[in-house]
């Protein structure tokens, strides 16, 4: 177990959740070249980064789950799975908006569902908190690199969440975001969990930053900018391919 630990990776992440929106040169249409930038940076993470690293970690999963056939790829089921839970999540959101729309003439998800994708992104948000703690164990420049990716990456979702729920994301859902984060990682101290399961989280949570990007920059009414978002992959590729 980690003997020393350092707090400040919690509480970057946990600033972006308390600031990151009030930052007005982020918000706006057309997208923002800044958070096309900052998306593109950590889906470059995911596939230069994280993805080699859940490749060397496959070895620990067919150890722990030995099977044949489409069993023996754990690594990037998970993945798939992480990708597949947040585009359920984001189908659902604008379904209800559409239904909301006709039905009440206001283009804006049902409460219930506002609660249901909180919990979700509660989750994930508890998951990679845990693996704050976890990367401890590791050299300083990956925790450094994770926690910028992961920054980066909560930026995009923060403003793609107060585009939804507006003032209920504001007022409940970043709360409750921060405190699954700290709760995360403060459960390292109390539960040490085995290098697959480790894997298998960093693999669920490599599909959910891949989806939760594209999202945000793929609709036409966001107007995004390809190439920042381009820019954002080269320059955080180099910097990687670099180190």
């Amino acid at each position: 177990m980690v003997q020393h630990v350092s707090i400040w990776p919690v509480l970057v992440l946990a600033f972006i959740h308390f600031f990151g929106t009030r930052l007005r040169f982020w918000a706006g249409v057309p997208r923002s070249i800044w958070l096309s930038a900052a998306g593109g940076s950590s889906v470059a993470y995911v596939f230069l980064h994280l993805f080699p690293e859940l490749s060397e970690g496959q070895e620990h999963i067919e150890q722990a789950f030995p099977g044949e056939g489409f069993l023996s790829h754990h690594v990037y089921i998970m993945a798939l799975l992480g990708l597949t839970v947040f585009f359920g999540l984001e189908r659902s959101v604008i379904d209800s908006k559409k239904e909301n729309k006709e039905e009440e003439g206001v283009y804006v998800p049902s409460p219930g569902l506002f609660w249901l994708h909180i919990a979700s992104f509660a989750v994930y948000n508890a998951l990679i908190g845990y693996i704050l703690f976890y990367r401890e164990e590791g050299p300083l420049r990956k925790l450094i690199l994770f926690t910028v990716a992961m920054a980066l990456h909560f930026i995009v979702n923060d403003f793609g969440l107060m585009d939804h729920y507006r003032y209920r994301y504001r007022k409940y859902g970043r709360w409750l975001l921060v405190l699954a984060l700290i709760g995360g990682w403060s459960v390292g101290y109390l539960i040490e969990v085995s290098h697959t399961i480790i894997v298998l989280v960093l693999s669920f949570i490599g599909g959910g930053v891949i989806l939760n990007v594209l999202k945000e920059e793929l609709p036409e009414e966001r107007k995004s900018r390809y190439w920042a978002f381009a820019l954002g992959v080269i320059a955080y590729a180099i910097l990687l391919l670099s180190l």
